[in-house]
């Protein structure tokens, strides 16, 4: 095992999660990187994808899927249910979201079963 690169990434992931959130949620969002909207939603999906499949080796993946599914679409209802947030509800972020996630599991997976046998 590599417990040391498993509780590295849950500590990261967690951090991870919390500035996606306060980002997805702030009226006008700093552009940290010179990409597109989608690019960037992707991105975000992908890096927290990666690190909870490190942190959390032992979870399965379609729990994974349904955990970063659901973060996805908090987001969009936040953001369409409060609209002083001046952010807009799309359904295509989301898409882009699972399409970073299901990406990663995909590419992952081997790197994955061998942390898990290690």
């Amino acid at each position: 095992h590599y417990p040391h690169v498993a509780l590295t990434a849950r500590l990261l992931f967690w951090a991870a999660l919390a500035f996606a959130l306060v980002m997805a949620t702030l009226p006008q969002p700093p552009d940290l990187i010179a990409a597109t909207d989608k690019v960037q939603h992707m991105l975000a999906f992908g890096v927290l994808t990666l690190l909870l499949t490190v942190g959390y080796q032992r979870l399965a993946v379609f729990r994974i899927a349904i955990a970063m599914a659901l973060f996805g679409a908090l987001i969009e209802i936040i953001q369409l249910l409060i609209p002083e947030l001046g952010r807009t509800a799309d359904l295509a972020d989301w898409f882009a979201d699972m399409a970073a996630v299901a990406g990663v599991l995909w590419l992952a997976g081997p790197i994955r079963w061998k942390l898990v046998e290690a």
